[in-house]
């Protein structure tokens, strides 16, 4: 035992005396150090490594309340956007079955759902996509280690690994990243909520995620899910949610949850207060998750010890339009730095760029501005620029012009789906040549439809550019080619024909 702590001693002795050395002479282990393998992370260090640079990527996984961890590739991975997409699919394909018979298919026997089987494929694709990440950082030799880190300094990185005892290793670097991101959040004021609730991922590897995929929890469900909802764009929410409501989601608006107790048959209470009313209510099921939010990854890396500047009410880093922080060397993007948005295509460009940056191969900054998104509810819902309510507080409500529709799309006709929340709107500055604001699209493939539109934001596109622009035919995105009506005209914006 005590030859044992000589040579840890000794150990510490030597990494002192080695940092001491680094920090004096300028001579780091590596160029950068990246702490997170989010796709943020991953983009910049493999960039970074393209480039020339020696770069140490440090990844952990904390486990989660319920002991749920999972590989490398960060929350768009394993619990976000992609098993979120491949969730989004099952239910699209349960609908086209319905969709199928009107088009003459005829499909014996009941149509039922294994949510089992489902959760197995996509876990499969997952930790393929893990392997994956891990084949490439080898590839492009970055140095990979699933270890918990945090800051000494602004050149050095402390990691914690446990292979069965707690081992700690020093790193050096002229420059460190923090990609951390965030983890869902739990209302801990809430009795009962921790104990009793689950976020973003099933404790038994069955995943589940927050309001966004709400009307896919519907799948094969016994009984409505209640949620509760505070909506920001007021009309785009509304058409979606009254799509989700059609299709058997029960919203409860307006209610703030009070206490979730475990009944002797297992099945969750949920007790709730309607603010409308004052009352309370309750019912019971069989999950209860929360989606209130993600909170930043920032209390463990030492941050505050080594100067690094946060905002004390988000708890997220201040960052400058380089994406420096107040320690020189030492830099944060994607979900963890403040006003950024939380978005997995931003943080994979910011540390594209932000790896060019740091090798002296350009000066180009992240444009933050006009970046599309989509929320793939069952009607999904398609946005690039600002919302009308956002171009009203900026412009004043006088000097914008807001052109919409009402559309059916040609699929839902034969199907005879209800097509009242299928929507447009393109806000526009009013007067000169009206170039465009904000444009939200509520309907099928709204993802592959903002996509392609976003690009004319970065180009200035005006309302003319948009009517100049020859639609493909029979396409719901040839319909913002023909958008025409304004809300100031108080006209019908249901179209009804070429």
């Amino acid at each position: 035992m005590a030859a044992l702590c000589r040579v840890r001693h000794r150990w510490k002795r030597t990494n002192c005396i080695q940092l001491i050395t680094r920090n004096l002479t300028g001579t780091f282990d590596y160029d950068l150090v990246v702490i997170g393998g989010g796709s943020g992370g991953l983009a910049c260090s493999k960039e970074a490594a393209q480039l020339g640079q020696k770069v140490a990527v440090l990844d952990y996984v904390e486990p989660s309340v319920k002991g749920t961890k999972w590989g490398i590739g960060g929350t768009c991975v394993n619990v976000g956007c992609i098993p979120k997409k491949l969730m989004h699919q099952a239910a699209l394909l349960g609908t086209a079955l319905k969709d199928a018979q009107k088009y003459g298919w005829q499909i014996p026997g009941p149509i039922s759902h294994n949510w089992s089987t489902m959760a197995e494929a996509v876990q499969n694709h997952v930790r393929s996509l893990n392997w994956g990440h891990r084949v490439q950082l080898q590839d492009k030799e970055v140095k990979y280690l699933n270890i918990k880190g945090s800051l000494v300094d602004e050149h050095t990185v402390k990691g914690l690994t446990r292979t069965g005892k707690e081992v700690t290793i020093m790193l050096t670097a002229k420059n460190i990243v923090i990609a951390t991101g965030g983890r869902p959040k739990y209302p801990t004021h809430i009795p009962g909520a921790v104990e009793h609730g689950i976020t973003m991922v099933h404790p038994f590897g069955i995943i589940l995620f927050p309001i966004w995929c709400a009307g896919k929890l519907t799948l094969g469900c016994q009984h409505p899910i209640t949620f509760s909802l505070l909506c920001v764009l007021q009309q785009m929410a509304g058409l979606v949610t009254d799509y989700m409501e059609a299709y058997g989601t029960k919203f409860s608006w307006r209610s703030v949850p009070k206490s979730v107790d475990k009944l002797s048959s297992g099945a969750l209470q949920v007790t709730w207060t309607d603010e409308q009313t004052g009352k309370d209510q309750r019912d019971t099921f069989d999950s209860v998750l929360w989606a209130i939010g993600r909170a930043p990854e920032t209390k463990t890396l030492g941050l505050e010890k080594v100067g690094v500047k946060l905002n004390k009410e988000s708890g997220k880093i201040l960052v400058a339009a380089d994406e420096s922080t107040s320690v020189p060397n030492i830099y944060a993007f994607g979900d963890i730095g403040e006003g950024r948005p939380e978005l997995t295509p931003t943080a994979i460009k910011a540390g594209k760029l932000l790896a060019r940056r740091l090798a002296g191969q350009t000066n180009e900054l992240m444009n933050y501005d006009n970046v599309a998104t989509t929320v793939f509810t069952p009607l999904e819902y398609g946005c690039v620029g600002l919302s009308e309510e956002e171009a009203e507080g900026r412009h004043g409500k006088d000097s914008i012009e807001v052109y919409h529709a009402f559309y059916k799309p040609l699929e839902f006709t034969v199907a005879e789906r209800d097509a009242s929340q299928c929507y447009i709107k393109v806000v526009c500055k009013r007067g000169g040549d009206q170039r465009i604001l904000g444009l939200h699209f509520t309907g099928p493939n709204a993802g592959e439809v903002t996509q392609g539109f976003a690009m004319g934001f970065q180009c200035g596109a005006t309302l003319t550019h948009l009517k100049e622009t020859v639609g493909i035919h029979p396409t719901c995105a040839e319909e913002l080619t023909k958008v025409n009506v304004s809300k100031r005209s108080g006209l019908d914006a249901t179209v009804t024909g070429c």
